[in-house]
């Protein structure tokens, strides 16, 4: 989730997951701003044609959308967003987020869904004591069966005498159907030496047994700021671990900053994590890295082979991991290449039986996109070498795009059908989910999309958004295929904006 909720109303967080991506998207944002805007959330959402939600067929399986019950009367401050949405079965799933209370101050929430019904939002217990109502923000949500669910994010404990924010990870878990106590991640305190961490990113193999991925601030970095570190953390039986650095970055992370940007869970102790670095010099060359937990034990992280080829222009960035089986997962994220342009490419890079394959170049996405600006948002594998990632690109107006991988190998890029008919010039696709192989779900700015036994159908705008409002949708989730959830903002009136579910059923 962008982390704007407890920092944007200041600017006084050095959260580096906002600030990092900032920084890699800013040549794609200055073209997309020459050409016209840069991408829209569901405040800034194109004009929609006359006639309400267009392209819906007969018997289409989405439901309609709906405000996330509850939350109305917990969003005084007039804003509120669903991050991660995370479904163990069909109807049986948990999504979670921020709001802004009477105060204008951010605040976490869960809600969970039950046999199909979405039950009333609440603030995640334990956080208003853990940040004494300074603020807290749910980042990422897994559910590793029904009513089974692990979340994270970030929490405001303090100020710095400048004023600044101090910020510390925590995790909290649903057992049984009831959230418990959010805590602080054990351990991050020892670590968390300059007050800057946050989990990024959670995923559980099983009820109870799941691992978590973010970000600390050990010290003070002698160019100025703070040195931030990668760390991983583990649920066992129910029981979270202390945490600790990723292995092995501190020898890559020689420009001192890292970080942990999404974690995959296979099965009960058998993840993988994905995240970026900083290299020595004055040039801060940035690279990505990928890390593996094996029975339990996290390995050595390394970095993500081929990227060091492709990456001529200095910054790369991997921001979504999958698993299907222990050993066998994929993710992708964007490089720059060579010369004074510093065109963004999208890569894809696959992980078969425990061995990371070379990085690869989406195939087919310089075709899409001469001006050779692109990236994956959102990688989703529904058996071990079948995945699908989707992403954006610049043409030059912004636009979506799917590539999906077959029996291990990646096909060609293409647009996603229909998203130019229903966002003109301003297309964005932020999550995908597939269930099984050549079955999954992609949404956006006010759209859903069906892969449907390998072929993505057209993208049709989210049912009952336009009674709604503008909407934009920042997470989706399949339990099986054909049973999925989403969910998002959208612009509940001026000024005012309110999150929303939907279900595909």
């Amino acid at each position: 989730m962008p982390a704007w909720l407890l920092t944007g109303r200041d600017g006084s967080s050095a959260v580096y997951d906002k600030r990092r991506r900032a920084t890699l998207i800013l040549a794609v944002v200055a073209a997309v701003a020459a050409c016209m805007a840069v991408v829209p959330s569901a405040s800034a959402a194109p004009a929609r044609p006359a006639g309400g939600a267009r392209g819906l067929a007969a018997g289409n399986p989405w439901g309609q959308a709906q405000e996330v019950p509850g939350i109305a009367a917990l969003n005084m401050g007039e804003y509120a967003e669903i991050a991660s949405v995370s479904c163990a079965s069909a109807g049986s799933c948990s999504a979670g987020g921020a709001y802004l209370d009477g105060s204008d101050v951010a605040q976490a929430f869960v809600v969970s869904e039950v046999n199909g019904t979405w039950r009333k939002a609440e603030e995640v217990p334990g956080t208003a004591a853990l940040s004494n109502g300074r603020g807290a923000q749910v980042n990422s949500v897994s559910c590793g069966s029904a009513g089974n669910c692990s979340a994270g994010g970030d929490y405001v404990s303090g100020y710095r005498p400048s004023g600044r924010k101090i910020f510390q990870a925590f995790v909290v878990s649903e057992v049984h159907g009831t959230w418990r106590k959010a805590e602080e991640v054990p351990g991050t305190a020892a670590l968390n030496k300059r007050g800057d961490a946050a989990v990024t990113s959670v995923s559980c193999g099983s009820a109870g047994n799941c691992s978590a991925g973010g970000y600390y601030a050990s010290g003070h970095h002698p160019a100025g700021g703070a040195i931030i570190r990668a760390f991983v953390v583990s649920e066992v039986h129910g029981t979270w671990r202390k945490a600790e650095e990723v292995p092995g970055t501190a020898a890559l992370n020689k420009g001192g900053v890292a970080q942990t940007t999404s974690v995959s869970c296979a099965s009960a102790g058998n993840c993988s994590a994905v995240g970026w670095y900083s290299g020595a010099g004055v040039s801060s060359i940035e690279q990505v890295f990928v890390v593996s937990e094996v029975h339990g034990r996290w390995r050595k992280a390394e970095e993500v082979p081929g990227t060091a080829a492709l990456n001529k222009g200095g910054v790369a960035q991997i921001t979504s991991v999958s698993c299907a089986s222990a050993g066998n997962c994929s993710a992708g994220g964007s490089y720059l290449g060579a010369g004074v342009s510093g065109n963004q490419q999208a890569f894809v890079v696959s992980e078969v039986h425990g061995t990371w394959r070379k990085a690869e170049e989406v195939p087919g996405i310089a075709a899409l996109t001469p001006s050779k600006f692109a990236w994956i948002v959102s990688v989703s594998c529904g058996a071990a070498g079948n995945c699908s990632a989707v992403g954006q690109y610049i043409v030059p107006h912004a636009g979506a795009f799917v590539v999906s991988e077959v029996h291990g190998r990646w096909r060609k890029a293409e647009e996603v059908p229909g998203t130019a008919a229903l966002s003109g010039d301003l297309a964005e696709i932020t999550s995908v989910s597939c269930a099984s192989a050549g079955s999954c779900s992609a949404g956006g700015n006010g759209f859903v999309v069906s892969e449907v036994n390998g072929t993505w159908r057209k993208a049709e705008e989210v049912p009952g958004a336009a009674a709604l409002g503008a909407a934009a949708i920042t997470s989706v989730s399949c339990a099986s295929a054909g049973h999925c959830s989403a969910g998002g903002n959208y612009r509940a009136g001026p000024g005012t904006d309110e999150a929303f579910v939907v279900s595909r059923k």
